[in-house]
């Protein structure tokens, strides 16, 4: 029987992006369906007191999780999957930077209208976004940020992890999170990172 996961995202993060790519690989040696879905950043942020440099980063990202929210809601849940997989692509892979020239880039490998870049230029889309994103964060609390997992009943923060594993070394991870996750008054394993993002 298919074990339904769901995992909460925003395209800013490397973490995340690392998370995503351990959980598809995870579902290629076990018998999981992974359901993405948009939390932000911005949202997660927005009454916090936060350099001004951030502050306006924070704002930037408010941009490619809109133009999610659009995908998902005109296209549906695989869109939005799609379209995370060729953002996360080109911002942590390649390294674009450019939250714009991701969008527009994205949009089309996936075959997606590009006129849902325009997303990014409204708050249209922003109570379905806060709806989303609280659908993850409300599990987990305040504490943490993305990536949020659930697996049945149980949500957690992270894991986080870097680079992420392949093949059954994925499949192992998986198991020993559903263990942790689902132990009765669990709720934190945690070490230092001392490494940055490794997406190869």
């Amino acid at each position: 029987m298919t074990l339904s996961v769901d995992l909460w995202v925003d395209p800013a993060c490397p973490w995340a992006w690392l998370t995503s790519r351990w959980l598809l690989e995870a579902a290629s040696v076990r018998d999981l369906g992974v359901n993405f879905h948009v939390m932000s950043l911005a949202i997660l942020n927005q009454d916090k007191e936060l350099a001004p440099e951030y502050r306006d980063w924070i704002e930037r990202a408010y941009r490619p999780v809109r133009v999610l929210i659009a995908a998902e809601l005109a296209h549906g849940q695989e869109s939005l999957a799609a379209l995370y997989g060729a953002m996360g692509q080109r911002r942590h892979v390649e390294g674009n930077k450019d939250f714009d020239a991701v969008i527009v880039s994205a949009l089309s490998e996936v075959g997606l209208d590009a006129e849902l870049a325009q997303a990014a230029e409204t708050t249209a889309y922003d109570e379905a976004l806060r709806t989303s994103h609280f659908a993850g964060m409300d599990l987990v609390g305040d504490d943490v940020g993305t990536p949020v997992l659930k697996i049945g009943d149980v949500a957690i923060f992270g894991p986080v992890v870097t680079p992420a594993p392949k093949g059954e070394q994925a499949g192992r991870l998986f198991d020993g999170v559903v263990s942790v996750a689902s132990t009765p008054g669990f709720y934190e394993l945690k070490r230092t990172r001392n490494e940055d993002p490794n997406f190869g």
